[in-house]
């Protein structure tokens, strides 16, 4: 048997592979969207990744042109600021003097001392002598150390003796 002309074995090889792709079509269909997506999902990132890129070496080159600031002036930090101290403060340089402060309690006259707002202890302090007032002022000063409120203690000793 001779055989066929190339054309013709072209064509029919050619017909087969066509006839073998159409039945491989719903299976690939079905597939297609996801792939479509996918692909579409990655240009993004490449681009998204170009342009971050280009945005990190424009900041390079234009920060040798602007110099940046030191430190912002809106900026705080802890070691910055001072601290307040007043007038009835005195170094703690005995050791001991610092544990007798730390362990001092609550006067027994107002146990709830820590826990009073501002407002909240000012309404006690009418019915404070001025021996009690003086002890909430040391346990203040020995402990949390409030400005505000060592100041209207003192102001309230201050009262409570001009007053007698």
């Amino acid at each position: 048997m001779k055989p066929l002309p190339l054309g013709v074995r072209v064509a029919a090889g050619l017909a087969a592979t066509a006839l073998e792709q159409a039945r491989k079509l719903p299976q690939q269909l079905a597939g297609l969207p996801l792939t479509v997506v996918s692909e579409a999902m990655q240009l993004s990132m490449r681009v998204q990744q170009h342009v971050t890129e280009l945005a990190i070496k424009g900041d390079d080159v234009l920060s040798g042109l602007r110099p940046a600031e030191e430190e912002p002036e809106w900026a705080t930090f802890d070691e910055d600021e001072t601290p307040v101290t007043t007038s009835q403060e005195t170094p703690a340089d005995d050791p001991w003097e610092e544990e007798e402060r730390a362990i001092a309690e609550v006067p027994a006259f107002l146990p709830a001392y820590d826990d009073l707002s501002i407002a909240q202890l000012r309404a006690r302090l009418r019915n404070l002598g001025a021996a009690q007032l003086e002890e909430l002022l040391r346990y203040e000063q020995a402990h949390e150390a409030r400005p505000e409120f060592i100041g209207m203690l003192n102001r309230r000793i201050a009262t409570v003796k001009a007053q007698s």
